[in-house]
């Protein structure tokens, strides 16, 4: 076995040339078994004396003392003694040491992982620090000679000058408790051979192992290297199997933390040149070192040659592939692992359930759930969670219910995974039952189960429950996260709660999470729809970087509210951006082109939509253009369209329906809406309000009637206020007052401003006053803000000649402040939309306009057609305070 204590150029002959010419003697071939059998002691002597107070001594003694008693056992014929200038010229100089390299040969297994050390001279090997501090050849090369300088040799008399004259003067200075070191040497016995030195071996090698693991634990992987070289030479000296194994373990873990894979890999090819590839503890390091560079080919190698049947292994590498997102991997991995007849025990399965999960892979998971089953395992709750999980996540929450149900204990991760199963598949009735129990149950809930179910209630349009629940949160202890706060500005947003949506945003400030960009867009979109744009635009000013839904946020909140000029600014400023809109702003945009009329956008748009092909994927724009077109008034384009579409889904039927009945076509809606149901698409509450509402425009009363009745029953949508508005707009309109009165006096809900205002238009028209004077005390008492409801209710008691009705209908407007809004009209002239007023005459071309606007009322009337004129309020309340003055 070649010396590993030497560079590679100072080989053990060379070494012992240099001895023997130093003691001047030259053995003969009889000797040459012993002198080998004396530098193997010597050399393991070596190791104890690098770990020594007197480094160099005991090689001193060691090796020389035996190279004497040999000399005089077979002294030289001619007694020549080679020395002074011809040891200097045998002794390797420091330009050798650099030609060799002073690196260790790839043969010499492990120690080649070496390669980039500096070059090693023999006295700073073998002796230690001082004898390299005294001017041999230093560790860098870069020494000279001068070695018997440095080294201060001594000459002494007799046998004892033989060696001791070549040990150093500093060396000789041994302590007094160290005395026996020089008997050691003179009593000729072998020291390894003896207890002591043998315990002193074992408490050398465990000082190296302490140096080693302190190293590695610092990252100084070099010098940890450099201790493992000094250990595994004291392997051939029976140091313990064990302690090469600690090495080994602690070195493959330094290199899995400082990314060391060469040196890694080179330990690896140690560790199967020494027949140690197998052993359970370096297998394991070995698969968590491979991991640790996403090697899963070399990890899933190692697991594969080791032999093992353990399961221990092929846990690592399955919770690997797992780790990595390799799905796959991991169930072929589970599978190979069975195959080699190695049984999973409980740590397998939670890895191979979850990877099951993510492929929706149900067969092989309820093959896993039969393994379990059939296995000898103790009941373990962390298996029984990830079959829960499993089975809830693939879409069978039955079987996942059954299983939780069977549990005889839970936890919180069994209620979550639950939950969560519930909400996947919309089944938020359950979800929500299972939350309450949880509560009942004293179940420590976390974060994800709080905003599962707050996610839950917005979801469901529960959006004041969904807000109840963070002030509930913060009293249990839990600290609101981001998305805590999205789902609670997202529940403002809805319910146009501005003061509670300043609270969250006061709550996102201190807990910074205003700096999130997903919370600023939130923020916006908050603000805007609540009708607070002052805010919501000084917000997105005060984003450093737009996104597109940053973009997206305001300019939905402008077309929210129908300010459709700075909607259109607000977009070209963002195609001057250089961001190009998505699906999600031509679908915010698309609507303002229907309500302002203005259909040549629009057309634009459709244009922009037919020439991209990444629109078709997203119906919501096509419903969009529908929308468009139906409510401007083209129903003919939208039905071509419609019929174009290969794919239609409860929105597209919505938006037909609306616009045949906007146009009085509600036989059309109707059959529209048979069309729907033939083809098994479920309406909802958007499509239910808008065929009766076409049912109403039509005065088809009896299919609105039926259609209302089988709402709950047969299409299970529960009737809401909207619902029940229709229904009130459809009997007042057909002039089925009582039945109009009977449906506000007995739905669950209050009346709102616009169902009374529909009772007093109706009651207008068909002459029933004393239903709409209590409509009009109803109304009254809201104190709405619109002020068309107090010019309908002022009609109403003018026709009626209730003037002192009247005129507390004038100062409660007075002292509200609501104003009557000036009507407006747009006219397309060719060139842009010109904005009209009623009596308007600061367009240049009034004096045109009128004339012509006179003669079109002309033809029409002459046409037939009949224009419901509102009282002159002024003039009839003046001649009614006129009487009362003479009355007086």
């Amino acid at each position: 076995m070649p010396n590993k204590l030497l560079p590679t150029c100072y080989s053990q002959k060379l070494f012992q040339k240099d001895i023997f010419t130093a003691i001047g003697w030259i053995p003969d071939a009889r000797t040459t078994n012993e002198i080998d059998e004396v530098f193997r002691i010597a050399r393991a002597q070596t190791l104890i004396a690098l770990c020594s107070t007197v480094p160099g001594y005991w090689f001193t003694v060691a090796f020389i003392d035996r190279i004497g008693r040999l000399r005089r056992k077979n002294p030289n014929p001619d007694e020549a003694c080679a020395t002074g200038p011809d040891a200097a010229e045998v002794v390797p100089t420091a330009d050798d040491v650099v030609e060799g390299g002073g690196v260790w040969r790839e043969s010499d297994g492990l120690l080649g992982v070496f390669g980039g050390l500096p070059a090693l001279d023999l006295m700073g090997l073998l002796l230690g620090e001082e004898a390299a501090n005294g001017g041999g050849v230093a560790d860098d090369g870069e020494g000279g000679g001068g070695a018997a300088e440095g080294m201060g040799w001594i000459e002494g008399d007799g046998e004892e000058g033989d060696y001791l004259k070549f040990i150093p003067k500093k060396w000789k200075r041994i302590k007094p408790e160290d005395k026996n070191l020089s008997n050691l040497c003179n009593s000729g016995e072998t020291s390894l051979e003896t207890s002591g030195t043998r315990q002193r071996d074992d408490s050398m090698v465990d000082s190296l192992l302490t140096s080693l693991k302190d190293f590695a634990s610092k990252g100084h992987l070099f010098q940890a290297f450099r201790t493992f070289s000094l250990i595994r030479c004291q392997s051939s000296f029976g140091v313990a199997r064990v302690k090469i194994l600690r090495a080994t373990s602690f070195l493959l873990i330094s290199c899995s933390d400082l990314k060391s894979l060469s040196e890694g890999r080179q330990l690896h090819a140690f560790v199967i040149s020494s027949g140690l590839d197998k052993h359970p503890i370096l297998v394991r390091k070995l698969i968590s070192f491979y991991s640790a560079f996403n090697l899963l080919v070399d990890a899933h190698l190692v697991t594969e040659t080791s032999e093992s049947l353990h399961p221990l292994h092929w846990n690592l590498l399955i919770s690997t592939y797992v780790r990595n997102g390799l799905w796959q991997g991991a169930l072929s991995t589970y599978r190979q692992m069975v195959n080699a007849g190695i049984r999973p025990d409980n740590f397998t399965y939670p890895s191979v359930l979850k990877a099951c999960v993510q492929e929706l892979n149900l067969d092989f998971g309820r093959e896993v759930h039969k393994s379990i089953d059939a296995s000898c395992l103790d009941w373990c709750l962390f298996v029984q969670n990830a079959l829960v999980s499993m089975y809830a996540r693939c879409g069978e929450v039955d079987d996942a219910r059954k299983l939780f149900d069977e549990m005889p204990e839970k936890d919180a991760v069994s209620w979550n995974s639950m939950i969560s199963g519930y909400a996947c598949k919309g089944r938020w009735g359950e979800a929500f039952e299972l939350f309450k129990s949880m509560r009942m149950q004293g179940v420590e809930l976390n974060i994800i189960t709080w905003n599962t179910i707050a996610g839950g209630c917005l979801k469901t349009g529960n959006y004041k429950g969904a807000v109840e629940l963070l002030p509930q949160m913060t009293t249990s202890g839990i600290h609101l996260d981001s998305v805590a706060v999205l789902i609670g500005l997202g529940a403002c947003s809805h319910m146009c709660s501005l003061l509670l949506g300043k609270e969250i945003h006061c709550i996102a400030i201190r807990s910074h999470f205003s700096g999130l960009h997903n919370v600023q867009n939130a923020l916006i979109n908050m603000y805007a729809r609540c009708k607070d744009l002052r805010h919501a635009h000084n917000l997105f000013l005060s984003l450093e970087a737009k996104s597109i839904i940053s973009w997206n946020s305001i300019i939905s909140g402008y077309t929210h509210w129908d300010f459709s000029e700075e909607a259109s600014f607000l977009f070209r400023k963002m195609l001057f951006s250089g961001i190009e809109p998505n699906y999600v702003t031509i679908a915010s945009i698309l609507p303002l082109c229907a309500r302002v009329a203005n259909l040549q956008h629009g057309k634009e748009f459709h244009c922009y939509i037919i020439r991209r092909v990444w629109c078709d994927d997203y119906l919501l724009l096509w419903n969009a253009l529908v929308d468009m077109y139906a409510r401007s008034g083209k129903v003919f384009l939208a039905r071509r369209l419609f019929d174009m579409l290969s794919k239609k889904d409860e929105v597209t039927y919505t938006s037909l329906i609306a616009g045949y009945g906007i146009q009085g076509e509600g036989q059309a809606a109707i059959k529209l809406f048979e069309e729907m149901i033939r083809f098994q698409i479920k309406p909802d509450h958007v499509t239910m309000v808008a065929i009766l509402s076409a049912c109403s425009h039509s005065g088809l009363v009896t299919q609105g009637q039926m259609l209302f009745e089988k709402m709950l029953a047969v299409y299970g949508v529960i009737p809401r206020l909207e619902h029940y508005a229709c229904m009130v707009d459809l009997f007042g309109r057909a002039g089925l007052l009582k039945k109009a009165e009977e449906i506000i006096r007995r739905m669950p809900f209050h009346p709102s401003p616009a169902m009374w205002a529909t009772l007093i238009g109706a009651c207008r028209i068909h002459g029933n006053t004393e239903m709409g004077e209590w409509a009009a005390e109803k109304l009254l008492e809201m104190r709405p803000g619109n002020s068309g409801y107090y010019v309908l209710i002022a009609n109403m008691y003018a026709s009626a000649g209730c003037w002192n009705k009247l005129a507390r209908v004038r100062t409660l407007m007075r002292d509200l402040g609501v104003t009557k809004a000036p009507g407006c009209a747009w006219v397309d002239a060719g060139a842009g939309f010109s904005p009209f007023l009623v009596e308007d005459t600061s367009n240049s071309q009034a004096n045109e306009i009128y004339p012509l606007l006179g003669g079109l009322t002309k033809q029409m009337k002459d046409a037939g057609y009949v224009v419901a004129e509102d009282l002159d309020l002024d003039d009839e309340f003046e001649e009614y305070n006129e009487q009362l003055l003479l009355a007086k």
